[in-house]
């Protein structure tokens, strides 16, 4: 639940005595902790615990003195993904300001004024604007709607459509919140980045689709104009312990299948998303299981990356037996082209042995296949 702008202003101003408050405000002392905070800070009691209950539901990707809700905070865009688009957007010289018409509380303008450029921040719902001015204070903001093209001294607009409704995923970018195409109709003088959701078909975009990354999970797909993407369709950023590694469709990608090597590579999953597997396989060396399921193998992990080495191959029916032959009593499971449930396989196997493995189940041909490979190691 959101705030008014009365609310966002008393947070604003009574920072100090927020950041003292140490409760823990979960289930077994809610009511009590709520009755503390309401006869501290009265009719702004909710307010304060729902600011606190925000900022640690988004520790791990804004920052923590940040004015937020929860739904603005699970709605916003990690701070190390908006610095990817930022960086983007510092190697085009000519850039210096960019409009965000969806600005929330303001992680775009924080990447986008770290970097140098101007920001612009602007967005229908008055709280969040106000949120954004306490959270960035260096833009410059304005209350308008992201489909009514009133500021338009800028270089590049940034958007951000709302990717649910009714509590469910939208699949198709007509139905984003506003439609993909009735922003880039609105916006068709401007070079523009527009994030979605990974999963949309991207299959009619004609600019660059950038896929990325941070610690395995996949955070989004970003659409940029043509002219961002320096000639290039589809990029995979992946980011990993603060460093980033690029693949994109410059590289080749005639790889066939062959025989497992050593190690089996589940690529990150930027990689899949953007339709590079292929393109990373040529870079690093590495081959296909099967030419229809991402799964590659090769004699080594590329460095930053992980994968499993390669024990034995054996027929799905077979893998309780050989992984009680191996005294295995917890194990990662990968399934990827079967209609494979790993908790169901997790229990009906019952192992009690001490060692760990990984077990990945896969379709080579028309045969189900699994592999049973020691724990996963990186690179």
């Amino acid at each position: 639940m959101s705030y008014s702008p009365q609310e966002v202003r008393f947070l604003a101003a009574h920072q100090d005595e927020i950041a003292a408050i140490d409760l823990p405000l979960d289930a077994t002392s809610l009511i009590s902790d709520t009755a503390q905070l309401r006869a501290e800070f009265g009719e702004y009691s909710r307010a304060v615990a729902e600011l606190i209950q925000a900022r640690r539901s988004a520790a791990a990707k804004l920052p923590h003195t940040w004015l937020m809700c929860r739904d603005s905070a699970q709605q916003a865009t990690p701070l190390t993904v908006a610095r990817v688009r930022a960086d983007r957007l510092r190697s085009f010289p000519e850039i210096g300001c960019v409009l965000d018409v969806t600005c929330s509380i303001g992680t775009e303008g924080l990447a986008m004024t770290e970097a140098g450029i101007g920001y612009f921040g602007a967005d229908i719902d008055y709280s969040r604007l106000l949120m954004a001015r306490h959270n960035v204070p260096q833009g410059r903001y304005a209350r308008i709607d992201a489909l009514a093209p009133a500021i338009t001294a800028v270089d590049v607009i940034v958007a951000d459509p709302a990717r649910r409704q009714g509590g469910r995923r939208i699949t198709n970018p007509e139905q984003l919140i506003p439609p993909l195409s009735k922003l880039l109709n609105t916006w068709s003088q401007h070079q523009i980045a527009v994030k979605c959701a990974p999963g949309l078909d991207f299959s009619e975009w004609d600019g660059l689709v950038s896929v990325v990354s941070v610690d395995g999970g996949v955070k989004e797909a970003c659409l940029y104009s043509a002219s961002l993407g320096r000639g290039r369709r589809r990029e995979a950023i992946v980011v990993r312990a603060g460093n980033s590694d690029v693949i994109d469709d410059s590289f080749a990608s005639n790889i066939g299948a062959g025989e497992p090597g050593t190690f089996l590579i589940d690529p990150d999953g930027a990689i899949v998303r953007a339709g590079l597997v292929r393109h990373f396989a040529q870079r690093e060396g590495l081959w296909m299981l099967d030419e229809r399921i991402a799964y590659l193998t090769g004699n080594r992990i590329p460095q930053g990356y992980s994968g499993f080495r390669i024990l034995e191959q054996v027929p799905l029916k077979r893998l309780k037996q050989r992984l009680r032959s191996y005294a295995c009593g917890s194990v990662e499971i990968l399934v990827r082209g079967l209609d494979i449930d790993p908790d169901v396989l997790r229990r009906q196997w019952k192992l009690q042995g001490e060692r760990a493995m990984a077990v990945v189940c896969t379709r080579i041909g028309s045969r189900g296949i699994g592999f049973i490979c020691e724990p996963r190691e990186r690179g």
